[in-house]
């Protein structure tokens, strides 16, 4: 699709989106921890707000630009595509499980909403984190 906009810099902007995402998931993690609910609650909103943000880069640059071969060889290839197929298939799997458990803790069903985070926190965590890892991987790649 061309919309005669160059958006090869997304990639860096939706790669920081995913980095500051695990940074506010550690912080609402650590805020409920310590029973601090009003900071949780807005860590996990804010985290779902750049999640969007990071969704929708995503996808703009993806139907907008060229996809970019990875050019790594040897084990490094290996890792990357490890890395990579987990991210993309827990991404798909854990989207609306992410929403699931933000609306069960938005509408107080706090149970439910605990039974739902202690599993997909740590999925979700990986995402956001991996996300700037396949980036610095494949970034020397960029044309």
């Amino acid at each position: 699709l061309d919309l005669g906009i160059d958006f090869r810099f997304l990639p860096a902007v939706y790669s920081t989106l995913n980095a500051l995402t695990a940074l506010i998931l550690i912080y609402g993690y650590l805020a409920i921890r310590q029973k601090k609910i009003v900071q949780h609650q807005r860590a996990m909103t804010t985290a779902m707000i750049t999640s969007l943000l990071f969704l929708l880069g995503y996808v703009l640059y993806h139907i907008t630009t060229p996809e970019t071969p990875y050019g790594g060889q040897g084990f490094i290839r290996y890792v990357y595509f490890f890395l990579l197929i987990t991210h993309v298939v827990l991404a798909a799997v854990i989207f609306p499980f992410v929403l699931f458990t933000f609306i069960r803790g938005y509408t107080r069903l706090v149970d439910r909403h605990k039974r739902l985070a202690r599993w997909v926190y740590p999925l979700w965590l990986y995402v956001a984190l991996t996300g700037p890892v396949l980036y610095f991987m494949i970034r020397p790649y960029y044309s």
